[in-house]
């Protein structure tokens, strides 16, 4: 009995003593999160700018149009960073295109 207390009062100790690796995210993941991130929140807000539209409010279109561009073409650079570090050519013509779409948006209103 002595023995059992003792040998798992050991394996407790070396499980807590001993280093636990962190799997953290690597720049890659970082920059492709914040894409996804930010370029579905610009889409949410522009569904929601749909909605009030369709409902017949006008109310804070412009401001939210503008914080839906900005947020879309901060999207578009972290995709760009994103292939930097992958070392793989982006799609510039779709990305060109995308970010003429989000600039688009901003300077309307």
């Amino acid at each position: 009995m002595k023995k059992f207390v003792i040998a798992n009062f050991i394996f407790c100790l070396v499980t807590i003593i001993s280093p636990v690796e962190i799997l953290a995210d690597t720049a890659l993941d970082v920059y492709m999160n914040d894409f996804y991130s930010k370029s579905n929140e610009a889409s949410q807000i522009l569904k929601e700018i749909e909605n009030s539209l369709k409902e017949g409010s006008r109310k804070k279109v412009c401001s939210r149009q503008r914080e839906a561009a900005r947020l879309g073409l901060l999207a578009n650079k972290s995709l760009i960073k994103a292939f930097a570090i992958e070392g793989a050519n982006p799609p510039m013509q779709a990305i060109k295109a995308n970010q003429q779409r989000w600039e688009s948006i901003l300077n309307e209103c």
